[in-house]
């Protein structure tokens, strides 16, 4: 039986031949994703660990609120999920690259929840940046369903980024400067070694 984890590559692979023919994808300069999986402390940690990867911010978008704070997010009124802006060198990890890891390291099936974080901030969310990157997004979300990867429909949602604010200075690098803390332990650790073992090619030397 096909894994989710094969499937998932082979879908990866498909789009990535396809992402080297757009001219978006082209660029030589460095790019940013922001991406939303749940508490940014997750997927912070998953996304310093990877190779290209130059910065990985912490914060908040899609909201309608300037400047919000993490008590106004938490609060589900603002209309922001909470997420990391990466910044990443095309020439070593690719946007197909960094979306193959999205997918796998969250459930994107279940609607404004991961684990016991629940609410509209910890929604399953890719904050696109031009129609280039929109278009790959939504096929891969497409191609996922269609293999009846999942038992549920994917509910990520993909939208144009159109804010982008850094959280406090306490939720950067969280993981890393706060290893023994309970929810590191339990809940981050265990995402940033599935990343370990499924990604080794793409791991920082």
């Amino acid at each position: 039986m096909k894994t989710k984890w094969f499937i998932v590559v082979v879908i990866f692979s498909v789009l990535s031949a396809q992402a080297q023919t757009h001219p978006s994808m082209e660029s030589k300069e460095l790019k940013k994703i922001t991406l939303g999986a749940g508490c940014f402390w997750c997927t912070e940690a998953v996304y310093l660990q990877v190779n290209g990867v130059v910065k990985v911010v912490s914060g908040y978008a899609g909201g309608k609120v300037k400047n919000p704070t993490y008590r106004e997010v938490c609060s589900g009124l603002t209309g922001h999920a909470e997420v990391t802006q990466i910044t990443y060198d095309p020439k070593i990890i690719s946007y197909t690259d960094l979306l193959e890891i999205f997918w796998n390291m969250h459930d994107p099936t279940t609607l404004n929840r991961q684990g016991a974080d629940e609410g509209t901030q910890y929604r399953s969310v890719i904050f696109y940046n031009d129609e280039g990157e929109k278009k790959i997004a939504e096929q891969y979300k497409k191609q996922l369903d269609e293999a009846h990867l999942y038992k549920s429909p994917i509910v990520t949602e993909i939208s144009i980024l159109t804010n982008f604010y850094p959280a406090e200075d306490y939720h950067q690098n969280y993981y890393a400067l706060n290893p023994n803390q309970g929810y590191c332990q339990y809940v981050i650790r265990p995402k940033v070694e599935k990343f370990k073992a499924h990604f080794a090619s793409k791991l920082k030397k």
